[in-house]
């Protein structure tokens, strides 16, 4: 069966102009029966109608599809373009141009919903922001106005006054420093370092300069077994030394007491290593698992201030491991635990 939907603008003039100039023609041989004259009024209507259609198509219709069209791209069309435009473009079919225009306001819609979503975001950052340096500046102006209103008479209160400042001033400066870190890693100011070395000979390294802390939560501190022999990797030493820190300091802080913390290295495939640090934790609930990497986002804003970091050592490791051109991941449940992995390129000769 003949069909109509995807015409070009030839195709429809002259199917147009044919259904126009049969019945006309058909008319004048009944009235006239004559095949002669029959046959030049079909031929003298269908190429008057099909010229006159094809013009009101091209110079009305297509003009306002050409300017929807640059509207589109949001371009000054070149000679070049132009010739596309005018040759070209109007031989595409009403629905093509229309599917055109339906991607185009899919795309246009993807755009604004990631800006309302940036937005959104950089509400929140900034909020953080704001809160994560109004609480050591608030207590510092505390403890200097304590202090000037006669705390100073007192060694001790003034002592321990001082020694709170000197926190808060810490956490600033921590604060400062990851931000720094973050812009420097987002704006490739940062090079990296690549070298080849032993990933589990790095993570006990981690595990020694950790001790500390560790044991004043009785944490146990491991490879899993099968997981010892020497796997080389190709980064860089000390950004993925930090990483691991940021780990193990985390599995520390929200693992359980007498717990454990255990690393995994695996070779999935020849050219990449996975590497996974394992608590025995509170765990993390579902709905947090996709911001966890977030600046400042915490699961629980209270209880994280009060055990200390400055929320940005997540993202951080995220943008590390982003800019050797790999990726992070987490698996977690609540009161079982928390997985979270990230690989790395595989020895490089």
């Amino acid at each position: 069966m003949f069909k109509t939907k995807n015409l070009s603008p030839k195709q429809l003039s002259a199917f147009t102009a044919l259904i126009l100039s049969v019945p006309i023609s058909i008319g004048i041989w009944i009235i006239r029966p004559d095949w002669v004259i029959a046959l030049v009024a079909l031929a003298l209507t269908f190429g008057g109608s099909y010229l006159l259609i094809r013009f009101v198509l091209e110079s009305f219709i297509y003009r306002k599809i050409k300017l929807i069209y640059k509207f589109i791209y949001q371009t000054k069309a070149s000679k070049r373009e132009e010739t596309y435009y005018k040759y070209i473009l109007p031989q595409k079919g009403i629905d093509e141009v229309r599917e055109d225009v339906e991607k185009w306001a899919e795309q246009k819609s993807a755009e604004i919903e990631l800006l309302r979503s940036n937005e959104i975001y950089r509400k929140e950052f900034l909020q953080n922001l704001a809160h994560e340096f109004k609480t050591p500046i608030f207590a510092i102006q505390g403890y200097v106005d304590s202090l000037l209103e006669g705390a100073l008479e007192s060694p001790e209160l003034s002592k321990k006054f001082l020694e709170n400042a000197s926190r808060n001033v810490e956490r600033m400066v921590n604060l400062v420093k990851d931000l720094d870190d973050i812009s420097r890693l987002e704006s490739g100011e940062q090079p990296l370092y690549k070298q080849n070395f032993v990933i589990q000979d790095l993570i006990r390294e981690v595990y020694d300069a950790l001790s500390i802390k560790t044991a004043k939560r009785n944490i146990k501190t491991s490879i899993k077994k099968g997981c010892e022999y020497p796997i080389m990797v190709f980064a860089d030493k000390e950004k993925i030394r930090q990483v691991v820190t940021n780990l193990v300091e985390n599995a520390t802080k929200y693992g359980k007491q007498d717990g454990a913390i255990v690393a995994s290295i695996y070779k999935p495939e020849e050219e990449r290593v996975l590497v996974e640090f394992s608590d025995d934790g509170i765990g993390i609930a579902e709905e947090h698992l996709p911001r966890i990497f977030e600046r400042f986002y915490r699961t629980d804003r209270g209880r994280s201030r009060d055990i200390g970091g400055t929320g940005l050592g997540l993202a951080i490791c995220k943008h590390i491991i982003e800019a050797h051109g790999q990726a992070m991941h987490v698996r977690s449940k609540v009161d079982v635990g928390t997985t979270i992995g990230f690989t790395l390129s595989a020895r490089k000769d």
